[in-house]
C-alpha cells in the first residue's frame, strides 16, 4: 500500500520505521507535490502535517478533503497552542486520527494507526465487495488479485497473475472456470473498471488521472473497457452510477447466480 507522507524530516524518519515492510511511502515536500502525487500515483492513505509549510494551516488539508473525500487522512503534527485551532477545524471536517510528534508516535503506535486507516482505503473497501466471488479461489490467487488492485501497474496480465501465484497460466484459468468466474483477463479488466469508477467519485480526479493511476497506456483503453463492462463512457459512469450500482451491474453479468446475492450484500 502506498502512503503519501507530507510531513517534515523528523516525523518522516519515524513514519518509515512504522511503515516498513507493509507500507511504501511517497514523500511530498509541499502541498503542490502532495496533490500531484495523489493524482499520479496509487496513493491509498495520506499522513499530513498542518505545519508542513512552517505556519499551522488547515487550508490545504481541507482542500485535499474536498477533492479526495475517499482518501483517509491522518494528522501527524506537534502539539502546541498554535496547532490547537487547526486541529479543531480539521476535526470538524471529519478527520479523526491525530498522532502527536514526540508524544504518542512510537513506531508501534504509528503502525497501529496506519493499519486502522488502511482498512478504510478504496481498494480495501472494493476487495470487501468482491469477497464473496473470490472466496473459493486458493489464497495465493486471492492475494495476487488484491495486489493487482493495490498496485495495478505491477499486475496487469494473466501471465503476471499466474507467476505471482506460482502456478502456470492454464491452472490459473482453470481455477476461474471451476468456480464460474469469467476468465482472469476479463476479471482483471472488469475489476479495474470498477475501481476506476470508485476513484472517479472523488471530484479531484480526472479521467486522465485515473487512467494513469490504474496503469492504462491510453485513456482510450479505459474508455473501451468502461463501455464493455458497464455500457458507459468513463465520464458517463462517473455521473450515472453509484459504486453499488456499478458493482451490481458487473456482478450480474460475470458472477454465478448462486453468489450474486453474497457479493452484493458484501458491498
Amino acid at each position: 500500500m502506498l502512503i503519501l507522507a507530507a510531513v517534515p524530516d523528523i516525523q518522516l524518519h519515524k513514519l518509515r520505521r512504522a511503515a516498513a515492510p507493509r507500507f511504501t511511502l511517497a514523500r511530498a515536500l509541499n502541498w503542490g507535490e502532495a496533490l500531484a502525487t495523489i493524482r499520479g500515483r496509487p496513493v491509498e492513505l495520506a499522513v499530513v502535517d498542518p505545519l508542513l509549510n512552517g505556519a499551522p494551516s488547515a487550508q490545504e488539508i481541507e482542500r485535499l478533503r474536498v477533492l479526495f473525500p475517499s482518501l483517509p487522512l491522518i494528522l501527524y503534527t506537534s502539539l502546541s497552542p498554535e496547532t490547537a485551532a487547526v486541529l479543531l477545524t480539521l476535526g470538524q471536517r471529519g478527520i479523526r486520527h491525530v498522532v502527536f510528534a514526540r508524544y504518542d508516535d512510537h513506531p508501534l503506535r504509528l503502525r497501529e494507526v496506519l493499519g486502522q486507516e488502511g482498512a478504510r482505503t478504496a481498494s480495501r473497501l472494493f476487495l470487501e465487495q468482491l469477497a464473496g466471488a473470490l472466496a473459493p479461489l486458493p489464497k495465493e490467487l486471492r492475494w495476487v488479485l488484491e495486489e493487482a488492485l493495490q498496485a495495478p501497474t505491477a499486475v496487469q496480465t494473466v501471465g503476471q497473475v499466474a507467476a505471482r501465484a506460482r502456478v502456470d497460466r492454464r491452472t490459473c484459468e482453470r481455477w476461474f472456470t471451476r468456480i464460474g468466474l469469467p476468465s482472469p483477463r476479463h476479471f482483471l479488466a472488469a475489476a479495474r473498471v470498477l475501481y476506476a469508477h470508485r476513484l472517479l467519485q472523488d471530484p479531484g480526479f480526472t479521467v486522465e488521472d485515473v487512467s494513469q493511476r490504474l496503469g492504462y497506456s491510453q485513456v482510450k483503453t479505459l474508455q473501451q473497457h468502461a463501455r464493455a463492462y458497464l455500457g458507459l463512457t468513463a465520464g458517463e459512469m462517473r455521473l450515472s452510477l453509484t459504486p453499488d450500482e456499478a458493482l451490481s451491474s458487473v456482478v450480474r453479468r460475470f458472477v454465478p447466480r448462486q453468489r450474486v446475492r453474497a457479493s452484493v450484500v458484501a458491498s
